[in-house]
């Protein structure tokens, strides 16, 4: 077996503001264009599970098999064992790894899917080869990430782009691709994959509870969490800078024409 090969750093953390948005995410708003390829028997390896709400609900789409959740950080993992102990889930488990060396023989599972993975990780090639070599033949891999400088929004608050063009600085000096969406298919290309479904899929916010949620997240996660901590210590932005960052957020939350949508590139590979 291979030595992890992980040289990246994630760069949201896992402070209360980013489990936030993690916590809302499901399979139904998060991995539509997998589900339609699920069967009750299928044994499903989920990468980069976080605290285990898209893996619950893989679980019980397939009562007849079994799902494992897998993470780079182990202190998340209690969160998504406890997430699957609540709705009364025993087909499902949880262990920690490294996408670039995953413990696991060829042809282990039927389904190998990552959510919001390949853009934090070193070598998102490499990362989608382990998937593709513990996937059965006939079995899905199956991607979805998001893509940052195709997110758009209205009206047109100057601080959010001086938001974005930090994240991306950010992201990129953690070793990671936050424009990652556009690049999977590219990427899965250089893995070897040849049987590739390639699609889209937008999360949009634009009801007042909506904009409340989104902005005010990101405001917390802008001035509170890793990756805040991650920007003043590279240099990237100032304590003032971010907090100017966390008030166009806010502003923008609290314009009732406010909207903001995300893209995601999403594959649909076969092994």
């Amino acid at each position: 077996m291979s030595e992890p090969q992980e040289t990246a750093v994630y760069t949201h953390g896992h402070h209360e503001s980013v489990l936030r948005s993690h916590t809302w995410r499901t399979a139904a708003n998060s991995a539509a264009y997998l589900l339609g390829s699920l069967k009750p028997h299928m044994r499903i390896l989920d990468i980069g599970c976080g605290p285990g709400t898209i893996t619950a609900d893989l679980a019980a789409l397939v009562p007849e098999g079994r799902v494992t959740g897998a993470d780079h950080a182990p202190g998340i993992l209690d969160q998504a064992r406890r997430t699957a102990d609540e709705r009364g889930l025993t087909n499902v488990d949880f262990t920690v790894a490294d996408v670039h060396a995953l413990d696991y023989p060829d042809d282990t599972f039927c389904v190998v899917h990552a959510h919001q993975v390949l853009q934090h990780v070193g070598d998102p090639v490499r990362a989608l080869r382990e998937m593709r070599r513990v996937t059965k033949p006939g079995g899905f891999i199956a991607v979805r990430d998001s893509d940052y400088s195709a997110m758009t929004w209205y009206p047109a608050v100057p601080g959010l782009d001086d938001w974005r063009k930090l994240y991306l600085r950010v992201a990129r000096a953690n070793g990671g691709e936050p424009d990652a969406g556009r690049r999977l298919k590219s990427w899965a290309l250089a893995a070897g994959l040849t049987d590739i479904t390639a699609t889209s899929g937008t999360w949009t916010y634009s009801t007042a509870e909506e904009r409340a949620w989104w902005g005010g997240l990101w405001a917390d996660r802008t001035v509170a969490s890793a990756y805040a901590e991650r920007a003043v210590e590279g240099g990237h932005a100032t304590a003032e800078q971010l907090r100017a960052v966390a008030d166009a957020w806010r502003t923008w939350a609290a314009r009732d024409d406010g909207w903001f949508a995300v893209l995601h590139g999403e594959l649909l590979c076969r092994a």
